[in-house]
């Protein structure tokens, strides 16, 4: 082969190479620009039914029809919810598959030593309302405020049972912030979920619980059960009357955990702030923002990626610091 000849080859396969490169690139931009183009898939670590399957659906359907394309949503509740993150953390960095996070994505990877995902496997791409909580009480208790349940416990020290509802939930973390900043001897008994705690401690076998503010609020005001203090930045509409964990003297047990989705770390910027300018326009929807009212939840404001992130780092810190301070260990 001549020289001619071998600088033509070469210079043709150096074409090729380029074109080829210019097409993927064009083609992952084409991408990232006409997101979504199909169906979105969100794993949530709960039961279907609960709380965070009823807010993602109240969201989603809304955005579904402003993005005109389908977004499933899957319950995979199993292994306290680590086989969900698990997947996500696993699952393509395109932007068609998001994972729930809450108070567990920050507790989860700080409790259990083995698992092969953690909070830094995803980047937040919304959150749709903050989720506050009640201390509350059996009403046989003979006690009305935070002062005197813990003046109460402190003489009876190990005679009460809490019903935990779920390890590694922000009413866990609420409840362990509380109880190492007031140093009170009572047992911990765990449950599977809100509900049933709930039930137990209706009934007396359990005398406290701390829970999502929806979940009981109805026992509240029919002297089912009695709230000391909710966990809040603010007074909860659906209980005026009742005062914040900062009123009662303990403003570093306001845990307030927030109702968000992520993706895959990884994901192009383009795609994760289209999915943030999705949420926002949803939350400034009045029927989202009522919807999710009526299940005690204060809506969101509008945060851009970046404020998104910045919300995530601060939690992990400080959930870290509650977890490392209680000691809390699973495995």
């Amino acid at each position: 082969m001549n020289l001619v000849r071998r600088q033509f080859l070469s210079l043709a396969g150096a074409g090729l190479t380029s074109g080829l490169a210019a097409a993927w690139v064009s083609a992952a931009a084409y991408a990232q620009n006409d997101f979504p183009s199909r169906r979105i898939h969100i794993v949530l670590p709960y039961p279907a039914g609960g709380t965070v399957d009823v807010v993602t659906r109240i969201v989603t359907d809304k955005l579904s029809d402003i993005w005109r394309q389908p977004i499933v949503v899957e319950a995979k509740p199993a292994a306290s919810g680590n086989l969900a993150w698990e997947q996500v953390s696993r699952a393509e960095p395109d932007g068609y598959t998001w994972a729930y996070l809450g108070a567990a994505i920050f507790a989860n990877p700080r409790m259990y030593t083995k698992l092969r995902w953690s909070e830094n496997s995803f980047v937040p791409v919304g959150a749709t309302a903050w989720g506050p909580s009640a201390l509350v009480v059996h009403p046989s208790l003979p006690i009305n405020t935070v002062a005197e349940f813990i003046e109460y416990v402190r003489k009876h020290p190990g005679v009460l049972n809490w019903g935990n509802g779920g390890k590694g939930g922000s009413q866990h973390l609420a409840m362990a912030s509380f109880l190492n900043a007031t140093k009170l001897d009572v047992a911990t008994v765990p449950y599977n979920g809100q509900p049933q705690a709930i039930l137990d401690l209706m009934a007396g076998r359990v005398q406290l619980t701390m829970s999502p503010v929806g979940l009981v609020a109805q026992h509240i005001d029919s002297g089912a059960l009695k709230a000391l203090a909710v966990v809040s930045p603010t007074r909860v509409p659906f209980l005026p009357n009742v005062p914040t964990m900062s009123e009662a003297g303990y403003p570093e047990v306001n845990l307030v955990s927030w109702y968000g989705y992520g993706v895959p770390r990884g994901t192009p910027r383009p795609v994760i702030d289209k999915i943030a300018a999705g949420f926002n326009e949803v939350m400034k929807i009045p029927s989202v923002r009522e919807a999710l009212q009526k299940h005690a939840l204060q809506p969101a404001k509008s945060m851009n990626a970046d404020e998104l992130a910045q919300l995530y780092a601060a939690d992990s810190e400080k959930y870290a610091k509650i977890i490392r301070e209680a000691n809390i260990k699973i495995d």
